[in-house]
């Protein structure tokens, strides 16, 4: 019987650990999840679902949309943690030690604002928190099974939805690349504890295509927009003065506080609160 169980044993341990996937190629984007939010983009003061704390929501309450047009935010880049979810294609490729072929790096290319992405596989730690922040930051990666995980820091301050919701520069990003076949699921988790009360998940889903054409430039140039602007003007809005606050929340029929955000609006619970409010008429 002990023999048995020894070849078994044995038998087992000679099967080749579950292969790491090949991410390699050029992934199309997919927007059928959050297509409203991707592409056109989300309706001023729309955080319903979101884990925005205080800090947040004041930031985005002052938030003026003309600020875009402002020379220095027309082509400001979106952060790795916010990139994967507007249009994009997605270019991935390896680096490998020349003379062992150990994986050193995983590259990424993505054709919005034309960033190139390193994902460091080689075992390396990650910088001092004083180290210089990009907008795609620093990320290292782990295999688990087929699963690629990726931690990244030392991200630049940017968004978390492009109508305010700002995210702050000490922002941890955990990513999740997934493949199917020709399907690449991405989930990303963003924690930030200057704006997040709770993580912020979301996914995405790419495609595999065969061809690799399309547009992979992305011309940027600054114009004047407003030419009545003075320099250094920044437009925003002093509290209390948004005129988009309500707009969202009565164009739908919810209650203002649905519409300004927060972890509870995350979850099931708070169907409860709002057949309450239905109830009392709005109240």
């Amino acid at each position: 019987m002990l023999t048995l169980v020894f070849l078994a044993v044995m038998t087992l341990a000679a099967v080749p650990a579950y292969s790491q996937a090949d991410l390699t190629g050029v992934w199309g984007a997919r927007y059928q999840e959050d297509q409203p939010e991707r592409i056109p983009g989300p309706p001023l003061v729309d955080y319903l679902g979101l884990p925005m704390n205080d800090a947040a929501r004041q930031w985005a309450l002052s938030w003026d949309p003309l600020r875009l047009e402002a020379p220095e935010h027309q082509c400001q880049v979106h952060t790795a943690a916010y990139i994967y979810r507007g249009p994009m294609q997605l270019r991935i490729w390896e680096q490998r030690d020349p003379e062992s072929q150990e994986l050193v790096a995983i590259k990424q290319y993505i054709n919005t604002y034309e960033q190139e992405r390193t994902i460091w596989m080689d075992g390396r730690p990650h910088p001092s928190p004083n180290a210089p922040h990009t907008w795609m930051g620093f990320s290292t990666g782990e295999w688990n099974g087929s699963m690629l995980t990726v931690t990244t820091t030392h991200i630049k301050q940017g968004w978390t939805r492009r109508n305010g919701f700002p995210s702050r520069d000490r922002i941890t990003l955990r990513e999740h690349f997934i493949r199917h076949g020709d399907q690449l699921v991405h989930i990303d988790i963003v924690q930030d504890p200057d704006f997040l009360s709770e993580p912020l998940i979301k996914t995405q889903n790419f495609v595999l295509t065969t061809n690799g054409t399309g547009n992979w430039l992305w011309p940027c140039e600054y114009v004047v927009e407003s030419a009545d602007r003075k320099p250094g003007d920044v437009p925003s809005y002093m509290p209390g003065e948004n005129p988009f606050k309500d707009e969202f929340a009565k164009r739908h029929g919810l209650p203002l506080d649905a519409a300004l955000g927060g972890a509870k609006t995350m979850y099931p619970e708070y169907q409860k609160e709002l057949s309450d409010w239905y109830k009392n008429g709005g109240k």
